[in-house]
């Protein structure tokens, strides 16, 4: 089986396939839309993207790719822990602090702000695609005074010294990764880092109607479902016009979601089911010899 992922190596999405996915084959791919489309197009069975960051929030061109462009459920949510090392080619190992430019993505950069302030003040940053691109930018160009934050599987990948580890600003830092599929794949629930099920709808609300929000989230409250997120997005047809994805802590039954579909089919409201699915916690001692697949 084929699984594609944000890459190149050593990104953190491949970290989060290779532990959730150790026996199968992985191919990187450069962009999320690339993702899509390699899935889209049968060149791969699974997809993993990242989808949220504890710290920077929703990753808009995920969630824009998943209700605008295509049509494939989410069969699985991966959470791993984020740690950002700044690194630099060997040969610049003894001068780092005279890096002249950093390279990562713009999620990474923004989580590092104090060391970069204190450290490297002053220092222009470049965006790269991801923390990985970063790294393997810096390799291919040892003559250059530049650095990357990235994490500690693209050091090794990349031949790169790590001259200060840890570098992030908060600690307990985690991003989100969904696996899409255009077929239905049942996972293994016997291992550590199964932590539980949920469900996730996208809501159109009717326009014009007063307390509209509140009918729907009192749909979800006399059934008692509890709600773990809710995000409004645009929908990309003019000025406050926007849609809704929430997420249900439950697995879906027979009776209280299609309940609440119904209910809110009744208001007017559009509704789509955009996966009902089992999450993890990876990065647990416990998980690393398990496969889930």
């Amino acid at each position: 089986m084929k699984i594609g992922f944000l890459g190149p190596k050593a990104t953190f999405t491949d970290i989060a396939v290779r532990e959730m996915f150790p026996k199968e084959e992985s191919v990187p791919y450069a962009t999320i839309p690339d993702c899509f489309d390699a899935l889209s197009e049968d060149e791969i069975e699974l997809a993993v993207v990242p989808l949220e960051n504890a710290l920077e929030g929703s990753v808009n061109i995920t969630l824009d790719y998943l209700v605008h462009e295509v049509n494939l459920p989410i069969i699985a949510e991966l959470t791993s822990p984020i740690r950002q090392h700044f690194m630099v080619h060997p040969d610049n190992k003894d001068s780092w602090k005279e890096t002249e430019r950093i390279y990562s993505h713009s999620h990474a950069i923004a989580q590092c702000h104090k060391f970069l302030h204190k450290e490297l003040k002053g220092v222009p940053y470049t965006n790269t695609t991801s923390t990985a691109a970063a790294a393997q930018f810096i390799k291919e160009h040892p003559d250059m005074k530049a650095g990357a934050i990235a994490n500690e599987l693209a050091a090794k990948e990349y031949g790169l010294s790590i001259v200060r580890k840890d570098v992030h600003d908060i600690h307990y830092n985690h991003t989100r990764f969904i696996v899409l599929s255009k077929n239905e794949m049942p996972l293994c629930e016997d291992g550590s880092a199964f932590k539980g099920y949920k469900t996730t709808v996208m809501i159109t609300l009717p326009s014009d109607r007063a307390g509209a929000l509140h009918q729907v989230l009192s749909a979800f409250a006399w059934r008692r479902l509890n709600l773990s997120k809710i995000e409004s997005r645009p929908m990309k047809t003019g000025l406050g016009n926007y849609f809704f994805i929430i997420d249900i802590d439950m697995k879906q039954d027979d009776v209280l979601i299609p309940g609440v579909v119904a209910e809110l089919e009744a208001l007017d409201c559009k509704v789509k089911i955009l996966g009902s699915y089992p999450y993890y916690q990876l990065g647990l001692e416990t998980s690393k010899s398990n496969t889930y697949l």
